[in-house]
């Protein structure tokens, strides 16, 4: 039977760490790091590329788990899943700008984390996607504006018509195996010089 996910645990209390790792095996999850502190959090999901960290709020060191849980967001490295004593707002509010996935309140049991593993872990696919499609998205209309303007410059000093520019740069870009942009860029530059 393959895992459901890869986990990372960062919790600074040992007997936590070991409830969780048993909790999350007995579900399928696979546990392929602990640390107790937040730059062996940070270090391990660079390295172990878990599905999700399991970050504890308050630990030692120089680095808390919302630091951690930022940079691990920041660096797209995993889902992170906050799990802490504490529920004030400004701690939530705090795990929320950091990239938390979801926000787990001790004392916790299996149906309580669970749950929050698998929203954590949605929510991190949806992200991906998102910024997937966003930069995809991001890169066809900068190609649509190069085309645009190169269209713009053969109409000009071509006298073609729009229809035959777009042709004119589809023909160049198919002849020379290179993208639309590309061609797009070429003519921009050819025109400048």
């Amino acid at each position: 039977m393959q895992p459901r996910a890869r986990i990372l645990i960062a919790e600074d209390e040992a007997i936590i760490r070991l409830d969780l790792r048993e909790m999350l095996e007995e579900e399928g999850y696979e546990v392929v790091g602990e640390a107790g502190d937040g730059e062996t959090a940070l270090k391990l999901t660079g390295e172990l590329k878990p599905d999700l960290a399991i970050l504890d709020i308050k630990m030692p060191g120089i680095m808390d788990g919302l630091t951690a849980a930022a940079k691990i967001n920041e660096n797209e490295l995993a889902a992170v899943l906050i799990l802490t004593a504490f529920s004030q707002r400004d701690l939530v509010d705090q795990a929320n700008k950091a990239g938390a996935m979801a926000y787990l309140v001790k004392p916790f049991d299996k149906q309580d984390l669970i749950p929050a593993v698998e929203v954590a872990m949605a929510r991190w696919a949806e992200a991906k996607a998102l910024a997937g499609e966003s930069r995809d998205l991001g890169e066809r209309l900068k190609t649509r504006k190069l085309v645009e303007r190169a269209k713009g410059k053969l109409m000009q000093q071509h006298g073609l018509s729009e229809q035959d520019s777009f042709r004119s740069i589809q023909k160049l870009a198919m002849q020379q195996r290179k993208s639309m942009a590309e061609v797009a860029e070429q003519l921009l530059s050819k025109s400048e010089t």
